[in-house]
């Protein structure tokens, strides 16, 4: 088995983050890392010790809710408390970042941004971040690792065959395949 590619190991913390986020209507993590180390994290959600989303509701003004802060702006302001530079750095955000946070990211002289999934991509957002020559990038993990997973998956099963796995056990590890992938393994 190979090893995950840096970008999606990162990006893989990324929505690990999310899964922390206060928010619902949409849950965001961001990973800063430089060098190949992370030095930072953040997920959507509202001040510490301050009333959360998923406790009272977003607080909506202009399509938007102002009662959270984003993960890239988390993930920064993290930086900042900690005395930890951004110069230089990379992050990894789960969705294109807003304007905002697009404008947070070139003042914190972070140079890369990678995404996983396209959000609004503000056109100015896109220009600014070309203005400023920070580099973006998509990257696709859900399928590169869902793939992995299932080849292994069939790997072993046939595996498992072949040294003689008793054929009832050998069908419902094949169920519990078929559960989890969504389509039929032959063996």
């Amino acid at each position: 088995m190979t090893r995950i590619s840096w970008d999606h190991y990162f990006m893989a913390q990324s929505q690990l983050l999310a899964l922390r986020s206060t928010c619902t209507r949409l849950t965001v993590g961001a990973t800063i890392v430089r060098d190949k180390r992370i030095i930072a994290g953040g997920y959507n959600g509202s001040i510490a010790g301050g009333v959360h989303c998923i406790d009272e509701g977003c607080y909506v003004i202009d399509n938007h809710c102002v009662r959270t802060i984003h993960a890239e702006m988390n993930a920064i302001i993290q930086c900042g408390k900690f005395g930890v530079p951004t110069d230089g750095a990379e992050i990894y955000v789960t969705h294109f970042p807003c304007l905002q946070c697009c404008k947070a990211i070139i003042q914190a002289g972070i140079k890369k941004v990678y995404f996983a999934e396209n959000y609004k991509n503000h056109p100015y957002a896109i220009e600014l971040f070309e203005q400023a020559g920070v580099h973006t990038e998509q990257v696709v993990i859900e399928e590169t690792a869902v793939k992995e997973e299932k080849n292994l998956s069939r790997e072993m099963l046939v595996k498992l065959k072949e040294l003689g796995l008793a054929e009832e056990e050998l069908d419902e590890l094949k169920k519990q395949y078929e559960t989890i992938f969504n389509e039929g393994v032959h063996t």
